[in-house]
């Protein structure tokens, strides 16, 4: 490694300062989803950025899914996938196998790789803390409720306990879980969990890291990547196709976050390498952002 090497490295934390002098003490709620939680590379890289946050002061709220390590458990146990409206159905012989999952094998591994990168990390259950009711839906037009079994959408979060961890120096884990005011838990979607989490907290940032590169302009170009969203210009960009699909549901949780006390929401794709550092240490980012209105 030549001198110059050196300097652009040392560049690089100069440029970095500014942003953790001005996060230090401040809550981030980090939500870890899609296919990087499938890949040990990416996911390594993610927690050691986690870490990171962490060693240079910042409160860190880590939430995470679980959906392919769900998939695999109950196609072994044989109890059939279902998905509605891009809902998993979460029958009561499901509901078990998605608690066990999530705790005893997502997120324990989570937090044991944590630990290995010397982060004081624990896992922190949502149905401990997340309060919810059972999502149901009736489409427009229609006479049907869809109810998807033991599913649940957040209506409260205890921050006085995730709080408490955060200012002891702990990263809390939490699984997307709920519990119902008749102790039935229930299975959570981790963005919805993870807003929860971050509107509670009133948290300074919510990143929402996946295998997306953020918001594109048009899906098939990775250059089109739209680096600043406003939470106004987001009902404009649904019409216009330009966000769609699984993208909007995802884009309205931000939004929601926002207008709940969020200062800044991000996208990011956890395939690059060290991409949440890059978008929150860096001046120009490599995701999406998403602000309030000015």
């Amino acid at each position: 490694m030549n001198l110059q090497t050196y300097i652009d490295k040392a560049s690089i934390l100069i440029e970095a300062m500014p942003y953790i002098q001005q996060f230090r003490g401040e809550t981030f709620v980090v939500k870890l989803g899609g296919s990087v939680m499938e890949n040990r590379d990416a996911l390594d890289s993610l927690l050691g950025d986690v870490a990171f946050m962490a060693t240079v002061g910042i409160k860190v709220v880590l939430v995470h899914g679980g959906g392919k390590a769900i998939s695999r458990a109950l196609d072994i146990s044989g109890v059939k996938s279902e998905f509605v409206m891009g809902v998993r159905v979460t029958s009561e012989d499901a509901i078990g196998i998605v608690e066990r999952v999530l705790k005893k094998e997502v997120n324990a591994e989570i937090v044991r790789m944590l630990r290995r990168l010397g982060a004081n990390a624990h896992p922190l259950h949502g149905d401990w803390i997340i309060k919810a009711v059972r999502k149901t839906a009736r489409p427009v037009g229609s006479d049907r409720t869809i109810d998807w079994g033991f599913v649940g959408e957040p209506i409260s979060v205890d921050t006085r306990t995730v709080m408490e961890m955060t200012d002891a120096g702990v990263i809390p884990v939490v699984t997307p879980l709920g519990m119902s005011e008749f102790d039935r838990i229930y299975n959570i979607n981790a963005d919805r969990a993870a807003s929860a989490v971050a509107e509670g907290l009133r948290a300074r940032k919510l990143a929402f890291v996946s295998d997306v590169p953020g918001v594109l302009r048009d899906k098939d170009d990775p250059e089109s990547l739209i680096s600043s969203i406003r939470v106004g210009d987001i009902a404009a960009l649904g019409r216009d196709g330009i966000i769609a699909g699984g993208m909007l549901p995802k884009l309205q949780s931000c939004a929601e976050a926002i207008r709940a006390g969020v200062r800044k929401v991000h996208l990011v794709d956890g395939r690059m390498r060290h991409s949440l550092l890059l978008e929150i240490f860096t001046n120009k980012g490599v995701g999406t952002e998403i602000t309030e209105d000015e």
